[in-house]
């Protein structure tokens, strides 16, 4: 295994969670450099005595592994993307599973749900689900039967196997419960506190950070920049970077939007926190981007920014409890003008960003984890 040192005790717990010793594997199928929810579950489980072991998937470009308090491992696929990909890779993992030692398995979403139920019965083991997504209803999912009843499927024996299980927002927890008949607990996606200097870089930049995926809003987005005296900078990489590039190039946009690919953790925080505002705009395209709670919401809190976001009902309920956010639908012109008022109303941006000021106190990562850490003692 890779990437492991000496443990660091988080102050806040009491000593009721200190040296668990209990050992925890987590599953994904993300390069482990770039997924911040899951380096903050790893981290917050090591420092309150938990042996946790993060594994992941290998890509070309993936960058060496930083030293963190928890063990990392990486699998290398022959296929890169789409059914064989996902076939081989919970072959791989499962392969992995059956041969390692620990005492709960973390199966995180359906994308490696085969392996880790049928590791966790072979082996007689804890399972624990974290949904992150609702798969059977994303966009690239929903309108293709044959792989959302799958999709489905995996979700099923997932909750069904699962001892504990936990998704990402309000919204999902009552989907979920009501679907499978069980509890589901809520562990939100947010960012740790951090230190800010709320000096926004000359000439102004907007950011989106996040997967290049279909129903984010995008193409507007780009569109939307026309006509605004400012930059966008688009932090993350996906499947649809081409044509956003060749969007960019047919509207002339060149100069003024910015395809960063993916930037590690540290870097898009500082980059984060100089933009002007930032984009949180997703299609109404299946129950998954319509009941999420994206990470990169509460990121713009921390960093102190204002942004654009869609009226789905989990903004919705907290931007009423702390307006930080311009909501407006993706309507291009709508997008321009929220856009432009960010720019050029600075009474209205002054009160979102002092909304935010208060809000990232609350909306943060020392909250959220002291939930997941009582969630992991009551298994052990």
């Amino acid at each position: 295994m890779e990437g492991k040192r000496p443990q660091k005790k988080a102050a806040w717990f009491s000593p009721l969670f200190q040296n668990m010793g209990k050992s925890i594997v987590f599953t994904v199928t993300t390069d482990l450099s770039h997924d911040q929810r899951m380096q903050r579950i790893a981290g917050s489980l090591a420092a309150a005595g938990f042996n946790v072991t993060l594994v992941g998937r290998a890509l070309p470009q993936s960058p060496a592994l930083k030293s963190l308090p928890y063990h990392q491992h990486r699998i290398r696929c022959y296929f890169l993307k789409g059914p064989l990909f996902y076939l081989e890779y919970n072959l791989r993992l499962l392969q992995w599973l059956v041969s390692k030692p620990y005492d709960i398995l973390g199966t995180i979403d359906a994308d490696t749900a085969l392996a880790g139920v049928v590791a966790a019965t072979i082996r007689k083991k804890t399972l624990v689900y974290d949904a992150h997504e609702l798969f059977p209803q994303m966009p690239e999912v929903v309108n293709r039967p044959k792989v959302k009843k799958l999709w489905a499927w995996l979700e099923k024996m997932a909750f069904r196997k699962a001892t504990l299980a936990y998704t990402v927002s309000d919204s999902l927890v009552q989907y979920f419960q009501k679907t499978y008949g069980r509890k589901v607990e809520l562990i939100r996606n947010m960012p740790w506190l951090q230190a800010i200097t709320l000096v926004p870089d000359s000439p102004p930049y907007f950011i989106y950070q996040g997967a290049l995926n279909v129903g984010r809003g995008l193409e507007n987005t780009i569109k939307a920049m026309q006509g605004v005296p400012a930059r966008l900078l688009i932090c993350g990489d996906g499947p649809l970077r081409q044509g956003l590039e060749q969007l960019t190039q047919q509207l002339g946009l060149e100069d003024k939007v910015i395809f960063k690919g993916n930037v590690v953790p540290d870097e898009l925080r500082m980059i984060t926190e100089s933009a002007v505002a930032g984009i949180m705009l997703l299609e109404n395209q299946g129950l998954s981007y319509y009941y999420s709670l994206a990470n990169k919401f509460f990121d713009y809190v921390q960093a102190g920014i204002p942004q654009v976001c869609v009226p789905f009902p989990e903004y919705q309920k907290l931007n009423a409890q702390h307006q930080v956010a311009l909501l407006t639908s993706l309507k291009v012109e709508e997008v321009r003008a929220s856009l432009l008022t960010l720019l050029q109303d600075q009474t209205t941006y002054h009160r979102l960003q002092q909304n935010c000021l208060l809000a990232r106190q609350e909306w943060c990562w020392e909250q959220e984890s002291q939930k997941l850490v009582v969630l992991y003692a009551q298994l052990t």
